[in-house]
Protein backbone atom coordinates (compact mmCIF):
# COMPACT_ATOMS: atom_id res chain seq x y z
CA UNK A 1 0.00 0.00 0.00
CA UNK A 2 1.32 3.87 -0.65
CA UNK A 3 2.27 6.43 1.29
CA UNK A 4 -0.21 8.58 3.10
CA UNK A 5 -1.54 10.29 0.17
CA UNK A 6 -3.27 13.82 0.10
CA UNK A 7 -7.12 13.94 0.20
CA UNK A 8 -8.98 15.20 -2.67
CA UNK A 9 -11.72 16.61 -0.02
CA UNK A 10 -10.40 19.71 2.25
CA UNK A 11 -11.11 19.93 5.76
CA UNK A 12 -11.91 23.18 7.04
CA UNK A 13 -10.66 21.91 10.69
CA UNK A 14 -7.01 20.72 11.45
CA UNK A 15 -7.59 16.68 12.93
CA UNK A 16 -6.90 16.65 15.94
CA UNK A 17 -3.17 14.80 17.12
CA UNK A 18 -4.97 12.92 20.25
CA UNK A 19 -7.30 11.07 17.32
CA UNK A 20 -4.53 10.46 15.27
CA UNK A 21 -2.46 8.98 18.17
CA UNK A 22 -5.45 7.34 18.98
CA UNK A 23 -5.92 5.58 15.58
CA UNK A 24 -2.10 5.00 15.27
CA UNK A 25 -2.58 3.19 18.63
CA UNK A 26 -5.67 0.70 17.87
CA UNK A 27 -4.08 -0.15 14.29
CA UNK A 28 -0.26 -1.08 16.34
CA UNK A 29 -2.26 -3.23 18.67
CA UNK A 30 -4.36 -5.13 15.74
CA UNK A 31 -1.21 -5.69 14.37
CA UNK A 32 -0.43 -3.53 11.01
CA UNK A 33 3.53 -3.20 11.00
CA UNK A 34 2.92 0.30 9.38
CA UNK A 35 0.71 1.94 11.73
CA UNK A 36 1.39 5.77 11.44
CA UNK A 37 1.06 5.71 7.35
CA UNK A 38 -2.49 3.85 8.02
CA UNK A 39 -3.69 6.02 10.24
CA UNK A 40 -2.61 8.71 7.77
CA UNK A 41 -3.94 6.60 4.52
CA UNK A 42 -7.59 6.33 6.62
CA UNK A 43 -7.82 10.20 7.97
CA UNK A 44 -7.06 11.75 4.56
CA UNK A 45 -9.62 9.31 3.08
CA UNK A 46 -13.24 9.20 5.18
CA UNK A 47 -14.98 11.86 4.65
CA UNK A 48 -16.96 11.90 7.62
CA UNK A 49 -16.17 11.06 11.68
CA UNK A 50 -18.32 8.38 10.91
CA UNK A 51 -16.81 6.69 7.81
CA UNK A 52 -13.39 7.29 9.59
CA UNK A 53 -14.67 5.09 12.63
CA UNK A 54 -16.35 2.44 10.36
CA UNK A 55 -12.81 2.33 8.26
CA UNK A 56 -10.40 1.72 11.12
CA UNK A 57 -12.85 -0.94 12.54
CA UNK A 58 -12.81 -3.23 9.43
CA UNK A 59 -8.83 -2.37 9.27
CA UNK A 60 -8.26 -3.75 12.68
CA UNK A 61 -10.69 -6.76 12.56
CA UNK A 62 -8.22 -7.67 9.37
CA UNK A 63 -9.94 -6.62 6.55
CA UNK A 64 -6.68 -5.87 3.93
CA UNK A 65 -6.61 -1.94 3.47
CA UNK A 66 -6.95 -1.71 -0.02
CA UNK A 67 -10.30 -3.19 0.68
CA UNK A 68 -10.93 -0.78 3.42
CA UNK A 69 -9.97 2.02 1.10
CA UNK A 70 -11.89 0.97 -1.99
CA UNK A 71 -8.61 1.47 -3.94
CA UNK A 72 -4.71 0.58 -4.24
CA UNK A 73 -1.78 2.48 -5.96
CA UNK A 74 -0.50 -0.10 -8.85
CA UNK A 75 2.00 1.00 -11.71
CA UNK A 76 1.52 4.90 -10.50
CA UNK A 77 -2.13 4.25 -11.02
CA UNK A 78 -4.89 4.75 -8.44
CA UNK A 79 -6.88 1.12 -9.10
CA UNK A 80 -10.06 0.45 -7.59
CA UNK A 81 -10.16 -2.86 -5.38
CA UNK A 82 -13.77 -3.66 -4.17
CA UNK A 83 -14.25 -6.36 -0.96
CA UNK A 84 -13.68 -9.50 -2.29
CA UNK A 85 -11.31 -8.81 -5.17
CA UNK A 86 -7.73 -10.05 -5.48
CA UNK A 87 -5.45 -7.24 -4.44
CA UNK A 88 -2.60 -6.58 -7.02
CA UNK A 89 1.13 -6.80 -5.54
CA UNK A 90 3.73 -4.23 -6.23
CA UNK A 91 5.76 -7.48 -7.32
CA UNK A 92 3.32 -7.66 -10.51
CA UNK A 93 4.62 -4.22 -11.57
CA UNK A 94 7.90 -6.31 -12.54
CA UNK A 95 5.70 -7.92 -15.49
CA UNK A 96 4.07 -4.83 -16.30
CA UNK A 97 7.11 -3.54 -17.08
CA UNK A 98 8.47 -6.52 -19.20
CA UNK A 99 4.88 -6.33 -20.96
CA UNK A 100 5.21 -2.61 -21.68
CA UNK A 101 8.38 -3.21 -23.27
CA UNK A 102 7.34 -6.02 -25.43
CA UNK A 103 4.39 -3.85 -26.36
CA UNK A 104 6.45 -1.11 -28.27
CA UNK A 105 7.86 -3.31 -29.96
CA UNK A 106 4.20 -4.59 -31.14
CA UNK A 107 2.88 -1.64 -31.42
CA UNK A 108 5.88 -0.35 -33.93
CA UNK A 109 4.16 -2.63 -36.86
CA UNK A 110 2.55 -1.23 -39.94
CA UNK A 111 -0.76 0.64 -40.73
CA UNK A 112 -3.94 -1.64 -39.77
CA UNK A 113 -4.28 -4.57 -42.42
CA UNK A 114 -7.06 -5.32 -44.01
CA UNK A 115 -9.27 -2.75 -42.63
CA UNK A 116 -9.04 -4.42 -39.16
CA UNK A 117 -11.53 -2.94 -36.31
CA UNK A 118 -11.30 -3.65 -32.80
CA UNK A 119 -12.84 -5.54 -30.78
CA UNK A 120 -12.66 -2.99 -27.86
CA UNK A 121 -12.79 0.70 -28.07
CA UNK A 122 -9.58 2.50 -29.25
CA UNK A 123 -8.03 3.53 -25.67
CA UNK A 124 -7.20 7.33 -24.52
CA UNK A 125 -3.34 8.24 -24.09
CA UNK A 126 -2.65 8.35 -20.65
CA UNK A 127 0.34 9.81 -18.37
CA UNK A 128 0.45 7.97 -14.98
CA UNK A 129 3.07 9.33 -12.61
CA UNK A 130 6.51 7.19 -12.54
CA UNK A 131 7.31 4.11 -10.79
CA UNK A 132 10.60 2.61 -9.59
CA UNK A 133 9.93 0.08 -12.54
CA UNK A 134 10.64 3.17 -15.13
CA UNK A 135 7.65 2.19 -17.33
CA UNK A 136 5.40 4.83 -16.24
CA UNK A 137 6.62 7.09 -19.44
CA UNK A 138 3.70 8.38 -21.85
CA UNK A 139 3.96 6.34 -25.05
CA UNK A 140 5.66 7.47 -28.22
CA UNK A 141 3.03 9.46 -30.32
CA UNK A 142 2.92 7.99 -33.90
CA UNK A 143 3.40 10.53 -36.76
CA UNK A 144 2.54 9.57 -40.81
CA UNK A 145 0.76 6.30 -41.14
CA UNK A 146 -1.06 5.34 -37.85
CA UNK A 147 0.15 2.16 -36.57
CA UNK A 148 -2.45 -0.48 -35.47
CA UNK A 149 -3.48 -0.64 -32.18
CA UNK A 150 -1.29 -3.21 -29.90
CA UNK A 151 -3.75 -6.24 -28.91
CA UNK A 152 -3.39 -6.76 -25.31
CA UNK A 153 -5.67 -9.51 -23.34
CA UNK A 154 -5.30 -9.89 -19.35
CA UNK A 155 -6.38 -13.18 -18.60
CA UNK A 156 -6.89 -13.97 -14.44
CA UNK A 157 -7.49 -10.09 -14.45
CA UNK A 158 -9.08 -9.50 -10.58
CA UNK A 159 -9.39 -5.82 -10.11
CA UNK A 160 -8.21 -5.86 -14.19
CA UNK A 161 -4.74 -3.59 -12.95
CA UNK A 162 -2.40 -5.35 -15.22
CA UNK A 163 -4.61 -4.37 -18.54
CA UNK A 164 -4.86 -0.90 -17.31
CA UNK A 165 -1.69 -0.19 -16.49
CA UNK A 166 -0.46 -1.33 -20.24
CA UNK A 167 -2.86 0.61 -21.82
CA UNK A 168 -2.10 3.81 -19.75
CA UNK A 169 1.48 3.13 -20.57
CA UNK A 170 0.84 1.95 -24.29
CA UNK A 171 -1.39 4.79 -25.71
CA UNK A 172 -4.31 3.59 -27.93
CA UNK A 173 -4.46 -0.23 -28.07
CA UNK A 174 -6.85 -2.58 -27.89
CA UNK A 175 -7.81 -3.80 -24.64
CA UNK A 176 -9.71 -7.31 -23.43
CA UNK A 177 -9.55 -9.09 -20.34
CA UNK A 178 -11.16 -12.17 -18.39
CA UNK A 179 -12.09 -13.31 -14.77
CA UNK A 180 -14.35 -16.11 -13.41
CA UNK A 181 -15.11 -14.06 -10.32
CA UNK A 182 -18.38 -11.85 -11.03
CA UNK A 183 -16.78 -9.21 -8.52
CA UNK A 184 -13.52 -9.42 -10.16
CA UNK A 185 -15.05 -8.53 -13.92
CA UNK A 186 -17.63 -5.79 -12.29
CA UNK A 187 -14.42 -4.02 -10.61
CA UNK A 188 -12.12 -4.49 -13.44
CA UNK A 189 -14.83 -3.34 -16.15
CA UNK A 190 -14.24 0.09 -13.83
CA UNK A 191 -10.91 -0.14 -13.94
CA UNK A 192 -10.12 -0.49 -17.75
CA UNK A 193 -13.18 1.64 -18.60
CA UNK A 194 -11.33 4.65 -19.41
CA UNK A 195 -8.92 2.46 -22.15
CA UNK A 196 -12.00 0.99 -23.83
CA UNK A 197 -11.59 -2.50 -22.11
CA UNK A 198 -13.88 -5.28 -23.33
CA UNK A 199 -14.19 -7.59 -19.84
CA UNK A 200 -15.79 -11.05 -20.04
CA UNK A 201 -16.75 -13.68 -17.34
CA UNK A 202 -15.67 -16.64 -17.84
CA UNK A 203 -13.08 -19.34 -17.44
CA UNK A 204 -9.66 -18.32 -19.08
CA UNK A 205 -10.21 -18.29 -22.78
CA UNK A 206 -13.65 -19.39 -23.28
CA UNK A 207 -15.03 -16.30 -22.67
CA UNK A 208 -12.82 -14.31 -25.54
CA UNK A 209 -14.32 -13.61 -29.13
CA UNK A 210 -12.91 -16.21 -31.89
CA UNK A 211 -11.80 -13.19 -33.61
CA UNK A 212 -8.60 -12.51 -30.79
CA UNK A 213 -7.16 -16.07 -32.24
CA UNK A 214 -3.85 -15.28 -33.98
CA UNK A 215 -4.34 -11.63 -33.12
CA UNK A 216 -2.87 -11.25 -30.01
CA UNK A 217 0.34 -9.58 -29.74
CA UNK A 218 0.77 -9.41 -25.63
CA UNK A 219 -1.02 -11.68 -23.52
CA UNK A 220 -0.35 -11.64 -20.02
CA UNK A 221 -1.95 -13.90 -17.08
CA UNK A 222 -1.27 -13.15 -13.47
CA UNK A 223 -2.37 -17.08 -12.61
CA UNK A 224 -2.42 -18.67 -8.96
CA UNK A 225 0.78 -20.22 -8.53
CA UNK A 226 0.64 -20.92 -4.25
CA UNK A 227 0.57 -24.61 -3.96
CA UNK A 228 -2.68 -25.75 -2.50
CA UNK A 229 -1.25 -27.11 1.03
CA UNK A 230 0.72 -23.78 0.94
CA UNK A 231 -2.28 -21.28 0.97
CA UNK A 232 -3.04 -21.61 4.90
CA UNK A 233 0.33 -20.37 4.99
CA UNK A 234 -0.61 -17.02 3.07
CA UNK A 235 -1.11 -14.03 5.81
CA UNK A 236 -4.91 -13.82 6.92
CA UNK A 237 -5.52 -10.66 4.69
CA UNK A 238 -5.40 -12.62 1.75
CA UNK A 239 -6.40 -16.03 2.56
CA UNK A 240 -9.89 -14.88 4.40
CA UNK A 241 -10.36 -11.89 2.60
CA UNK A 242 -9.58 -12.56 -1.63
CA UNK A 243 -10.66 -15.29 -3.42
CA UNK A 244 -9.29 -18.91 -3.36
CA UNK A 245 -9.34 -19.46 -6.94
CA UNK A 246 -6.84 -16.50 -7.50
CA UNK A 247 -4.23 -17.86 -4.90
CA UNK A 248 -4.81 -22.04 -5.06
CA UNK A 249 -2.73 -22.76 -8.23
CA UNK A 250 -3.29 -26.88 -7.51
CA UNK A 251 -0.58 -29.74 -6.25
CA UNK A 252 2.46 -28.00 -7.68
CA UNK A 253 0.90 -24.42 -7.80
CA UNK A 254 1.07 -24.44 -11.99
CA UNK A 255 -2.17 -26.31 -12.78
CA UNK A 256 -3.38 -22.97 -14.44
CA UNK A 257 -0.21 -22.10 -15.75
CA UNK A 258 -0.38 -25.51 -17.73
CA UNK A 259 -4.03 -24.62 -18.86
CA UNK A 260 -3.08 -21.17 -19.94
CA UNK A 261 0.63 -22.15 -21.81
CA UNK A 262 -1.50 -25.37 -23.82
CA UNK A 263 -3.98 -22.98 -25.16
CA UNK A 264 -1.82 -19.80 -26.18
CA UNK A 265 -0.36 -20.59 -29.48
CA UNK A 266 -4.09 -20.54 -30.96
CA UNK A 267 -4.41 -17.27 -29.22
CA UNK A 268 -0.85 -15.38 -30.09
CA UNK A 269 -0.24 -14.01 -33.27
CA UNK A 270 3.29 -14.82 -34.89
CA UNK A 271 5.79 -13.11 -32.48
CA UNK A 272 2.90 -12.21 -29.49
CA UNK A 273 4.02 -13.09 -26.53
CA UNK A 274 2.60 -14.67 -23.43
CA UNK A 275 3.39 -13.55 -19.98
CA UNK A 276 2.88 -15.27 -16.79
CA UNK A 277 4.21 -14.89 -12.56
CA UNK A 278 5.48 -17.45 -10.78
CA UNK A 279 8.01 -18.00 -8.13
CA UNK A 280 11.50 -18.64 -8.76
CA UNK A 281 11.40 -22.31 -7.36
CA UNK A 282 8.71 -22.80 -9.99
CA UNK A 283 10.55 -21.34 -12.85
CA UNK A 284 12.46 -24.27 -14.45
CA UNK A 285 9.27 -26.50 -14.30
CA UNK A 286 7.44 -23.60 -15.99
CA UNK A 287 9.66 -23.32 -18.48
CA UNK A 288 9.48 -26.72 -19.28
CA UNK A 289 5.41 -25.86 -20.19
CA UNK A 290 5.90 -23.49 -21.97
CA UNK A 291 8.39 -25.54 -24.54
CA UNK A 292 6.07 -28.54 -24.60
CA UNK A 293 3.48 -25.65 -25.64
CA UNK A 294 5.87 -24.76 -28.50
CA UNK A 295 6.69 -21.20 -26.91
CA UNK A 296 10.10 -19.98 -26.66
CA UNK A 297 10.86 -19.41 -23.24
CA UNK A 298 12.95 -16.90 -21.33
CA UNK A 299 13.17 -15.94 -17.34
CA UNK A 300 13.31 -12.11 -16.10
CA UNK A 301 13.20 -11.81 -12.47
CA UNK A 302 13.78 -8.82 -10.26
CA UNK A 303 15.40 -9.13 -7.12
CA UNK A 304 14.79 -6.12 -5.59
CA UNK A 305 10.86 -7.01 -6.32
CA UNK A 306 11.21 -10.65 -5.72
CA UNK A 307 9.40 -11.40 -8.91
CA UNK A 308 9.61 -13.92 -11.78
CA UNK A 309 8.31 -13.62 -15.12
CA UNK A 310 8.15 -16.31 -17.42
CA UNK A 311 7.80 -14.98 -21.03
CA UNK A 312 6.66 -17.60 -24.18
CA UNK A 313 6.87 -16.17 -27.87
CA UNK A 314 5.06 -17.77 -30.32
CA UNK A 315 7.44 -18.37 -33.46
CA UNK A 316 6.85 -16.35 -36.67
CA UNK A 317 7.77 -19.38 -38.91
Amino acid sequence: MPSPLTSPLSRPRPLSPTLRHAIVDRLRTAGCVFAEDEAELLLSTARTPDELAAMVERRVTGFPLEHVVGWAEFHGLRVAVDPGVFVPRRRTEFLVGQAVKLGRRAGSHGPRANGQTPLGTDAHDHEPPGTGTGTGDRAPIATGSTPRPTVIVDLCCGSGAVGAALAAALGPVELVAADIEPAAVRCARRNTAPAGGVVHEGDLFDPLPNGLRGRIDILVANVPYVPTEEVGLLPPEAREYEPLVALDGGADGLDVLRRVTAEASQWLAPGGHLLVETSERQAPRAVQEFTRSGLFPQVAASDELSATVIIGTRPTG
